[in-house]
């Protein structure tokens, strides 16, 4: 039996669930042995690809219906094929992510690697954070890449590092991509590869489909010929490398040296150096301290935050998990790392799952009013900022709609949303960038995606800074970077004009600079004053991954500017609101989970998720059609609001001034507030998101309208067309596609000579 050491009773819970749950075929079929450091072939065959059957097929693997679920994920993901895995047994292939699906998409993309570029040297990254079988499958990627003769970048040690230093070295060093397995804030379960291109950002869905359809390829080859081999490398292959990341401290140097030229200037440094007391970062799962201490030390400010969890566990210290589910029924439930995350009670209590398992009435009790808490995920690229204050701030802090939990008798801790924290550091930022005498020498821009905060876009109104505004997902903020970036390139004298996802051309000026991009999810990049440059000539506005180092730095300075004036962060919110006449000063997102994806039975939770994904495809085709059919003619905004009003008898629709379809959900922009729905890209969930000037209202209509079943009632059926109503998806997938498209930068990658840009 698999059972791996456990750190705690109800990691050991978990444990025992899935050995119960897992049939004895399953755990007896051990089909690729890493134990193995030799060179070894795994032979694929025909039983492999049709489902199990004890007597007539004991070797099946069900892999025909894996890709068809695995296809159907890449499609729309939004940041790598995500799902759960069998934590103890993880060539189970009937869980999304497994060994044997991480084996074929490595041999898949490798193929294509070989279509484009032939017999040419071609260079990848591999790294991972600390997930559990991260380790196992960043061995299997590079040794069957190595197997293909693709030298593999490794971590020294193999060890791990985050998403955004993986995104880095990709462009940096000029490779050909990378694979990194993570599963960002997701449950403990969960795992994914985040496929990142020679940009070093994440794959569009239509990179994806090249290797998911010669997964496809394999399986004709495999049903023509009756097998087909993968053949995986010595584990001491000459082409797995760890020389170059020690030569490079891991990417830690060239990263500092990106800092310096951004959010990392002496201005910022000063600031930091100049703290009295110190900054907590919380660091979940453990695997970012690798990195970040040892930028920080070289920052010369490391010595100003205290750390709280710096050993790796792919339990995450039991942050976020509990024995009992949001109903009460005993269970192992996970509510994922995501620190913003709000549930209720028994007694419909709002409060913090995620920071309640953290137990910062203990740990923090020691530590003074205004010091800064720093969450940051396992792959180190979002953050979450909170800062003690005293209950006796409790008026101004609800008057500015901000969430909070309780410590002791007379302290809270206020936490505040991505969309809070990063309207203050994008001001804080240029405000530093104005104090340099830097603000005024280029035009500037933001990146955002819809679903995020309405008070950005008045922010930046009020500064003179354009926004471009793009669906949900970092990769769709990279491509922007990327059009940009190729007209600079094309007419360094001409104005630069994108096109965003509410089709309005937006004019950047000549050479714009990238002031900041980042979603309500806790993401954002902010770049350098000067243009990034790889090793061979290559230039970016800005790094492809969102990177929580990045947001660490300036939020610290921002900090230490406060309490040179005695202020704290809600003081200088409150200041941004006053002083950039924000109107839509409150953000709400509501999370519409429609299965446990806890559950430890497979079968199970693959009926719960289908059934879920149904509900999910139900409530997003009731606001999806009415977009599309808006778009193409067929229905009038007063039809629109005669069918909502027939819907939700206790919301008013009178003054919604358009409806449209964004890329990956529905929006609806009232004069007062907007609301998005958005089906999840990744799982059988809604998201249901929305921004104004009365939070209790925009709570409301994102609850109602978020939680709809999607049921077409008459007025529905008689406005719109049905026909309309089964094409609407297929016609806004295709909308997408042209928004993506449209004036892209698809410069292919020419492969440097190595010999010359890495001769370190």
């Amino acid at each position: 039996m698999n059972i791996k050491n456990t750190s705690c009773t109800l990691e050991r819970e978990l444990f025992d669930a899935v050995d119960s749950k897992t049939p004895a075929y399953v755990k007896e079929n051990k089909l690729i042995d890493l134990s193995d450091k030799n060179e070894f072939t795994f032979t694929l065959k025909k039983e492999h690809l049709l489902p199990y059957d004890e007597k007539t097929n004991p070797e099946g693997l069900g892999l025909n219906d894996w890709l068809d679920a695995y296809a159907k994920e890449a499609e729309v993901s939004t940041a790598g094929i995500r799902g759960p895995q069998n934590i103890v047994y993880p060539h189970d292939t009937r869980f999304p992510i497994n060994m044997i699906g991480i084996m074929l998409a490595t041999e898949a993309k490798a193929l294509v690697a070989k279509d484009l570029y032939g017999d040419t040297e071609v260079m990848k990254l591999a790294g991972r954070e600390v997930r559990y079988n991260s380790p196992e499958f960043l061995d299997l990627i590079a040794r069957i890449q190595a197997a293909h003769g693709i030298k593999t970048i490794v971590p020294v040690g193999r060890k791990t590092i985050p998403i955004w230093m993986a995104s880095f070295l990709a462009f940096k060093l000029d490779l050909l991509g990378g694979e990194y397995i993570t599963s960002s804030h997701g449950i403990s379960v969960k795992n994914a590869t985040k496929d990142l291109n020679s940009q070093g950002s994440q794959y569009l869905p239509e990179e994806s489909m090249l290797f998911v359809n010669k997964i496809r390829w394999i399986f004709s080859q495999v049903e023509k010929n009756g097998s087909y081999d993968i053949k995986i490398a010595a584990d001491n292959n000459p082409l797995i490398s760890e020389e170059i990341m020690k030569k490079l401290d891991d990417g830690v140097k060239l990263y500092v040296e990106y800092l310096k030229d951004g959010v990392a200037k002496d201005a910022n440094l000063n600031l930091i150096k100049e703290l009295d007391e110190k900054i907590v970062i919380e660091n979940v799962g453990g695997s970012a301290y690798r990195t970040l201490s040892r930028i920080l030390n070289e920052l010369n400010i490391g010595e100003k935050y205290d750390w709280f969890n710096i050993e790796e566990d792919p339990f995450f210290h039991s942050i976020g998990k509990y024995d009992t589910d949001p109903k009460g029924n005993k269970t192992f439930y996970d509510y994922s790392v995501d620190a913003t995350v709000i549930a209720k009670d028994k007694d419909g209590k709002p409060y913090f799952p995620v920071i309640k398992s953290m137990h910062y009435e203990e740990k923090l009790k020691n530590y003074p009013v205004g010091t800064a808490v720093l969450i940051t995920d396992p792959d180190h690229d979002r953050l979450t900022v909170c800062q003690i204050e005293k209950k006796s701030n409790l008026e101004m802090i609800k008057k500015l709609g901000l969430d909070y939990t309780e410590l002791d008798g007379d302290r809270i801790l206020t936490v505040y949303t991505a969309n809070q924290s990063f309207l203050m550091i994008m001001d804080f930022w240029t405000n530093q960038l104005k104090r340099e005498g830097l603000f005024e020498k280029h035009p500037r821009f933001i990146i955002k995606t819809t679903a995020s905060a309405r008070s950005w876009d008045e922010w930046a109104k009020k500064n003179g800074v354009k926004v471009v505004n793009v669906p949900v997902g970092f990769k769709e903020i990279a491509n922007i970077m990327k059009k940009v970036e190729k007209q600079i390139s094309d007419a360094p004298e001409r104005d630069v004009v994108i096109t965003d996802i509410f089709n309005r051309d937006v004019n950047l000026g000549v050479n714009p600079k990238l002031i900041f991009g980042g979603e309500e999810s806790g993401g954002m990049i902010i770049g350098s004053e000067g243009l990034v440059k790889s090793l061979a000539g290559r230039i970016a506005i800005a790094m492809r991954e969102k990177s929580a180092t990045e947001a660490i730095v300036v939020a610290s300075a921002l900090v230490s500017y406060l309490g040179r004036e005695g202020k704290l962060l809600s003081d200088y919110l409150s200041e941004v609101f006053e002083k950039n006449e924000i109107v839509s000063k409150f953000d709400i997102r509501e999370d519409i989970s429609y299965y446990n994806e806890s559950e430890p039975d497979i079968e199970k939770l693959k009926a719960d998720k289908k059934a879920g994904e149904q509900k999910r495809t139900k409530n997003d085709l009731f606001y999806l059609t009415m977009a599309v059919a808006k778009e193409e003619g067929k229905l009038g905004l007063s039809q629109i609001k005669e069918i909502l009003s027939a819907t939700f008898k206790t919301l008013d629709f009178s003054n919604l001034t358009d409806v449209k379809f964004v890329g990956d959900g529905t929006y609806m922009e009232f004069d007062d507030k907007f609301i998005e729905i958005r089906p999840s890209g990744t799982d059988a969930k809604t998201k249901s998101y929305g921004a104004g000037a009365d939070k209790e209202n925009i709570k409301e209509y994102a609850r109602i309208m978020g939680n709809y079943s999607g049921e077409l009632n008459e007025v529905y059926e008689k406005n719109v067309d049905m026909a309309l109503y089964n094409s609407a998806k297929e016609k806004s997938l295709k909308s997408y596609a042209e928004f993506t498209d449209k004036d892209a930068n698809n410069t292919p990658f020419v492969v440097p000579d190595y010999s010359k840009t890495l001769n370190f």
